[in-house]
């Protein structure tokens, strides 16, 4: 009976739902968080009767078929790169983008990777890092009689050291943007990598073309929408509770079928 197993892959259609939700659900308050989205794609169909067939000698077409379809399938759990709420610190090296772009950061194995994850603080030898340690790309060395860090829109970071009026350059953040965002891998620690899916690193000073700018002070949320997220699980959940009521009543169609003497 097709319905059972139509009816099966419902149920684990909406069961990867609800776990791509709690973890939306789960990460609401990650620093620079996307929430993600399950998408999903109808399975192949059996032809019973073929649409568009003949069915008479003189020319005449069915005009309808009947079709039966297989269930669902997960297709893809997509990344949605909306922009997250601006909080304010106190931490002068927390840093939020505004607009699109990420930071780069050097991982151990020698591979950029990417994030919006800007609370960063400050290595043993000074160098700005993430909070495992990994330095931003391009490395910026903080000295240590600096007694202020500032760093403008445009990721130019500058010191005033103690004892000196003026400020001091200390180098330039850079950000990389991507063709299509939603490729990125992500490989834990608020850290993503490039794919093929993705396409290659588009790298540039932050407020040049296509990359936004960056604020101080500030760390950007998380993108989930608390009242969205428990509305999609609502629906979810009903969603698996009727998939799970058309195996109970395929189940009873068939025992009044093994019924019948």
């Amino acid at each position: 009976m097709r319905a059972l197993s139509v009816a099966a892959t419902g149920m684990m259609a909406q069961q990867l739902n609800v776990e791509v939700i709690s973890n939306n659900i789960a990460n609401m308050t990650t620093t620079g968080f996307k929430r993600r989205r399950a998408e999903f794609q109808d399975l192949l169909y059996q032809n019973q009767r073929q649409t568009g067939a003949q069915s008479s000698d003189s020319g005449t077409v069915l005009p309808a078929g009947v079709q039966l379809g297989l269930g669902v399938k997960a297709a893809a759990v997509y990344r949605v790169h909306g922009q997250g709420d601006l909080l304010g610190t106190e931490n002068r090296l927390d840093l939020a983008i505004q607009g699109d772009g990420f930071f780069v950061i050097e991982t151990p194995d020698g591979e950029p990777a990417f994030t919006r994850s800007g609370n960063f603080q400050l290595g043993p030898d000074g160098t700005i890092v993430t909070a495992d340690g990994y330095p931003v790309s391009p490395r910026i060395l903080v000295p240590a009689e600096a007694v202020e860090v500032a760093i403008n829109p445009e990721g130019l970071v500058t010191a005033k050291l103690q004892g000196q009026a003026g400020m001091v350059d200390l180098g330039r953040l850079e950000l990389a943007t991507f063709v299509n965002p939603a490729g990125l891998e992500a490989i834990g620690n608020n850290l993503l990598q490039q794919t093929d899916a993705s396409g290659e690193a588009i790298f540039g000073a932050p407020g040049g073309t296509g990359l936004g700018t960056i604020l101080q002070g500030y760390l950007e949320g998380s993108n989930v929408n608390p009242v969205q997220e428990i509305t999609a699980l609502i629906a979810a959940q009903r969603a698996y509770d009727m998939n799970s009521k058309v195996i109970s009543a395929s189940d009873e169609m068939m025992a009044t079928v093994t019924q019948l003497r």
